[in-house]
């Protein structure tokens, strides 16, 4: 039975009312998050060569991208997870999202970076759209801004580091 994701009456859902931002300290710790991304899409296009050290650098750059992209999309998914639990909702759907990311990103990180961050990519915009829907149901819309912002920067990092590779 699928339920569709609407807030009960009770105060399981965190809404303040008139709040029309998230906190401030969200806003920070996001965009700092968003550094290994830069620095990892950098540091793709500008190390590599003809020896064995800087291939190898080259590679673990690329691995290194790629895993911090994984992990943002796993912890995209348990945002899903704690609503979900927090809500109380019946039925599995949001549980069953819930999984969705982070098996998607272990398998965009076991794949080459060329192709992973790809998939990894995609998926943060798969998660924007999902968030988008659960945020609007949840009567936290005033998020999507934030989680837009980040989620173009990380995926476009994501795109342009597997272009590098």
């Amino acid at each position: 039975m699928n339920t569709p994701m609407t807030p009960p009456s009770s105060p399981a859902w965190p809404v303040v009312p008139g709040e029309q931002q998230p906190p401030q300290e969200a806003w920070k710790l996001g965009h700092a998050g968003l550094i290994p991304f830069a620095l990892g899409t950098l540091l793709v296009w500008l190390v590599g060569g003809d020896s064995d050290e800087l291939r190898d650098a080259h590679v673990w750059v690329a691995l290194s991208l790629s895993a911090y992209a994984g992990a943002i999309v796993a912890f995209l998914g348990g945002v899903h997870w704690g609503l979900a639990m927090r809500a109380g909702l019946p039925g599995g759907r949001a549980f069953r999202w819930a999984m969705v990311p982070p098996l998607v990103g272990w398998f965009g990180m076991i794949m080459p970076p060329h192709a992973g961050l790809v998939v990894l990519g995609v998926m943060l915009g798969v998660c924007y759209w999902k968030d988008r829907q659960l945020y609007t149901a949840a009567g936290l819309g005033y998020w999507l801004t934030l989680r837009f912002r980040l989620s173009a920067i990380a995926a476009f990092c994501c795109f342009l580091g597997a272009a590098g590779i």
